[in-house]
Formats: structure tokens, sequence, C-alpha cells
């Protein structure tokens, strides 16, 4: 008896947009970033638990998509470089921006948090997809790992 082979199609669908309250300029400080991701999580995520973000950038560090990859508990979110490429390389980006909140407030980066950030440079190395930043919010408040010397 012959076996099936499932034929399969991925494709990127395009859910919803926002305005972000930025022209087509290059993306080229934190706080912009994080303005951006800010608006971002008010919008579409539950600011209860974290949300791990990425944003896509083209060559030109125009930003092409942003995906909420992994939603976890009040205080962790496990990510795998594994989400953070599949969605990178859908949307053809050249580097990626990835974000995520502390419920708490207190934006001060945690051994895991430098740990993920150093976990997705080396795999975006392989795929050529950078990692500019990683950027954490909390009340009224962000930390950026690059502009800090973190990363």
């Amino acid at each position: 008896m012959a076996k099936r082979i499932s034929i399969y199609q991925v494709k990127l669908e395009k859910v919803k947009s926002f305005h972000y309250g930025y022209d087509e300029k290059q993306i080229k400080m934190p706080r912009d970033v994080a303005d951006i991701f800010r608006h971002y999580f008010e919008t579409f995520c539950s600011t209860d638990r974290e949300n791990f973000i990425v944003m896509f950038l083209n060559t030109k560090n125009r930003i092409v998509g942003v995906s909420t990859v992994h939603v976890g508990s009040l205080d962790s979110s496990i990510v795998h470089p594994r989400e953070v490429y599949t969605e990178a390389l859908l949307h053809k980006a050249a580097s990626i921006i990835v974000c995520h909140n502390h419920p708490s407030g207190d934006v001060s980066p945690s051994r895991e948090d430098v740990a993920v950030t150093r976990n997705l440079q080396q795999a975006g190395e392989l795929l050529g997809i950078s990692v500019l930043d990683h950027i954490i919010l909390g009340e009224n408040t962000y930390y950026s790992l690059k502009e800090r010397g973190d990363m």
C-alpha cells in the first residue's frame, strides 16, 4: 500500500496593522523603538504577563513587521531562536530587534534575558540576520541592552 505524503505551503499572513507615529525614516534610536513597542503592547498584548515581541527590519532598517512570538507567565517567557527566526525568515528580515516587558515594572535585565539575547545573536549569525537590540519595557521606562553595553 502506497504511503501518502502531505503537501504544505507556508506563507505570511497580515493579521492587522497599526499606525506607529513615525514616518518612513530609518529606525536609529532605542527610544524610538521602545515607543513603537510600547504602542504595540498597549494595542495587542496582555500586559499582566511577559510578552516577547520581535520587530523585523529590511536592509535599510525600515520596519517590515512586528509580531508577538511568545506569551509567558507573570515573570518569565521562554523563547527559542526557532520561533523568532521562523518569523524573521517569513518577513525576509535583514535584522531584528527583540523586546519583552517586565510586568513588575523593573527593567533590569535578568541573566536569562542576557542569555536569550546571546542565543539569538548566535543563531542570527548563522542565518545572516542581525539582532540589533533587545529592549525591556517597564512602567514608563525601558532598558536597551545595546545602549547599555550588554550586547
